[in-house]
């Protein structure tokens, strides 16, 4: 098994994170995640053990986007690359549709991917704008 910069699969792996993201799927959300875990932005960040605290770490997002109505998310890739036999970075500009079908701009981030043998799972996010 080596780390996978298809496109494809990423694109796959990004778009059903996105779904649980907009969804408030948290067991989906959670799955997508390597364990231990970590979340990186300028003024904080945390780690997570367990499948419960990666859930418990996202439980305010669903209620965000609701409130903003985002129905669905996009995961534009803008950069791939493979850090290791087993890891690759990616760079993400996320993009939501609200309920109305307009286009709402959202946030950059990089993520530590693992390759596993059920596919991509992301090790550290990085917020970068």
């Amino acid at each position: 098994m080596t780390a996978s910069t298809d496109l494809d699969l990423l694109t796959d792996f990004f778009d059903r994170y996105g779904v649980a993201l907009t969804a408030g799927d948290l067991p989906a959300i959670a799955g997508c995640y390597a364990l231990p875990g970590l979340v990186v932005a300028d003024t904080y960040s945390f780690s997570f053990n367990s499948p419960a605290a990666v859930a418990l770490s996202f439980v305010g997002a669903a209620p965000d986007y609701a409130e903003r109505e985002l129905v669905a998310a996009h995961a534009d890739i803008e950069q791939v690359q493979q850090i290791s036999a087993l890891l690759v970075e990616v760079a993400v500009r996320w993009e939501f549709l609200d309920s109305q079908g307009r286009q709402v701009p959202g946030e950059r981030y990089r993520y530590l991917l693992r390759s596993t043998e059920e596919g991509p799972a992301i090790c550290t996010v990085v917020r970068t704008g």
